[in-house]
């Protein structure tokens, strides 16, 4: 059985028929939500706080959560034209903050559905414990910093 990859809308689309992905999408996710209640047993919400996988996995912890909400990821092609509207996923200049942006191919008005886009992203992942900050770049281009809390103790 091949490994599960995460589409993290920086590459090409993962192949397979889209109900199989999304049985993929789903069992891969109530796993990292099984990972959570273990690792986050002594916090009042174990499933609403990112566990250390997680932290040290931030790209693919966030591309499985907002496949699994549902929100498509972008794509490129062999030649790195891009093929596909939705989230990319890529390391923020900070070690374990992840930027999130809303790609898509030339024409295809991403960049006019960037803010409400960004905007449920950022929702999807203050759901799961996700800190998400939105900012402008160059161009007023939108994008997301996505970080876990501070790990402090555990909350009751």
């Amino acid at each position: 059985m091949a490994e599960f990859e995460v589409a993290t809308g920086a590459a090409e689309l993962p192949t397979g028929d889209d109900r199989g992905r999304e049985a993929a999408v789903r069992t891969a996710f109530e796993g990292l939500l099984q990972i959570r209640r273990l690792m986050n047993a002594d916090t009042g919400d174990a499933e609403g706080v990112p566990a250390e996988w997680e932290r040290r996995q931030p790209v693919r912890a966030v591309a499985l959560a907002l496949e699994a909400a549902g929100v498509p990821p972008s794509a490129v092609d062999a030649e790195g034209r891009r093929t596909a509207t939705g989230y990319c996923l890529g390391a923020a200049e900070r070690a374990g903050v992840v930027r999130v942006e809303w790609l898509g191919p030339p024409g295809s008005g991403a960049g006019y559905a960037a803010e409400g886009a960004l905007r449920n992203c950022a929702d999807v992942l203050r759901r799961l414990g996700w800190d998400a900050l939105e900012y402008r770049g160059p161009r007023r281009h939108r994008y997301l910093e996505v970080e876990p809390p501070p790990a402090g103790p555990p909350r009751r």
